[in-house]
């Protein structure tokens, strides 16, 4: 079942590509429809995840090249079902946005298929390599969606965010090469390696390994100082890739500092889980800070996500010191840290589809050139004010839930950090207010007098990602049970 999620949007892809020039019109909504195929494979997955359960599940096998021990290999846990659910939505709604295509409709939702069947891959896979080809893979298709499809100078941002992620994907390599030569008999099955941990705590390494996948996931994530390629990939991309980037594949790089650093090597992680918090608590500050002074609306999204990315890994990070503090501080900050990058993806995504909508009005992403929006444009001042709310932790939104629980967890492990990174909500609650002053409030300039409001297909794509972060806010249960029962495995130290 899983595995059609994966390759049914593959298939579609190359169809959609083979499509002649006069029938091209089908391709946005062939496209549309087979976006459909993850979110309802994600539903009945759901639906059968037994929450009582450790573990992986809904596991589908099969022999790829068994001299190396490489198998294909997917299925879901607690982290990956939520992702995965995550990335079905985002895709569907980002598909669904209006865009200039450049003529090339065909090319630009293939293109959106290939990515999107290759990031449910990177969530999904349980072999290290079959994890590994869909990571790469996904660099692809986000070059072409900024390269060719962006604005401004985007050709030198694509070059930009392939380059830098490449040479983390290189770092990511060599560890996974290290995992599996301490594997006896070799393999790169996840599950096999989470439950029998082969590489040593102690020595030099487990060191590199782990420093090696750290440095892959620090560039993807982005850590500072790892990030600076994501700003000009963000500014230059169009709106649909934003969200995608920041919503998706973004995720990967949390992913991995779960699945692989803690699960495969929960010892050498404990080692080193301090020094990732500070590093956690420099990229919230920054990033939050940077975000401040921004005058590009765009620029000022991009780098909240450098503040918000730095609330997942210090979830992370205090949820992987193992013998610190209580079991159930670290279990709520591993739950708040995977719900954070749920969160995180709705929020931010709905606001890059908010900032494409203002270019395509305003044609600039400068704050000082807008004002008074609000009187003109009720539907997108509401949904972006809900968005902004919700990224500053307003109580009732999404946000809150994710951060409370981060701050709760880490506060029973590592409290001076957990009271340093509070800081960066302040920061991110005045950087917030001050844009919605400079976009919506205030007197109206003549030149928008003729503004239009969101019509129905960017409503299509943004109502239920604001729905789903009022759902999440008040009513979390349904998304925390599933989480919890990867938290309470991994930081119990209870191997599945």
């Amino acid at each position: 079942m899983l595995t059609l999620a994966i390759f049914v949007p593959l298939l579609v892809a190359a169809i959609v590509l083979a499509i002649p020039k006069r029938y091209e019109h089908y391709a946005r909504p062939l496209a549309i429809g087979t976006s459909f195929v993850p979110l309802i494979v994600v539903v009945v997955a759901w639906a059968r995840f037994d929450i009582g359960t450790a573990g992986f599940q809904l596991v589908e096998t099969a022999s790829w090249i068994p001299s190396l021990g490489v198998s294909y290999t997917v299925g879901v846990d607690g982290l990956s079902l939520a992702l995965v659910a995550l990335t079905a939505l985002l895709f569907t709604v980002s598909i669904v946005f209006p865009i200039d295509d450049h003529g090339k409709p065909r090319a630009y939702f293939a293109t959106f298929l290939f990515l999107e069947a290759i990031s449910l891959g990177v969530f999904l896979s349980l072999d290290l390599i079959l994890f590994f080809v869909f990571w790469d893979l996904s660099l692809v298709g986000m070059y072409f969606l900024i390269g060719i499809w962006g604005h401004g100078d985007a050709q030198r941002s694509a070059l930009k965010f392939f380059l830098y992620t490449l040479l983390g994907s290189l770092a990511l390599l060599l560890g996974i090469l290290g995992i599996y030569l301490y594997t006896d008999p070799r393999t790169f099955n996840m599950i096999e390696i989470i439950a029998t941990l082969p590489v040593p705590a102690g020595g030099v390494g487990a060191v590199l390994i782990f420093l090696g996948i750290g440095v892959g996931f620090a560039v993807k994530t982005p850590l500072v100082p790892f990030h600076t390629w994501l700003p000009p990939a963000h500014v230059d991309a169009p709106a649909p890739a934003s969200t995608i980037l920041a919503g998706v594949l973004l995720k990967m790089g949390t992913y991995g500092f779960i699945r692989i650093s803690l699960q495969m090597m929960p010892e050498t992680f404990q080692r080193f889980a301090f020094p990732l918090g500070v590093i956690a608590v420099v990229s919230i500050l920054y990033g939050a800070l940077v975000a401040m002074a921004q005058t590009n609306l765009k620029r000022l999204i991009a780098y909240t996500s450098v503040n918000h990315m730095g609330y997942v890994i210090l979830g992370i990070a205090a949820a992987g010191a193992l013998g610190i503090g209580s079991e159930a501080s670290r279990s709520l900050a591993m739950t708040g840290a995977v719900v954070e990058m749920v969160a995180h993806g709705l929020i931010t995504g709905a606001l890059f589809l908010v900032s494409g909508s203002i270019l395509a009005r305003g044609e600039t992403y400068e704050l000082d050139q807008y004002g008074g929006l609000a009187s003109r444009a009720p539907r997108l001042a509401g949904i972006t004010m809900l968005a902004a709310f919700a990224s500053l932790g307003l109580p009732g939104l999404a946000g809150f839930v994710a951060e409370f629980q981060i701050f709760a967890g880490t506060l029973g492990v590592y409290p001076w950090l957990a009271g340093i990174g509070l800081l960066g909500i302040v920061i991110t609650a005045a950087l917030f207010l001050r844009m919605i002053q400079q976009v919506f409030l205030g007197d109206l300039p003549v030149r928008w007098d003729g503004w239009r409001d969101l019509q129905k297909s960017e409503l299509y794509a943004l109502v239920p990602l604001a729905a789903l972060v009022v759902v999440i806010g008040v009513a979390p249960a349904w998304l925390i049970r599933v989480v919890d029962s990867l938290s309470q495995v991994v930081t119990a130290g209870i191997i599945p």
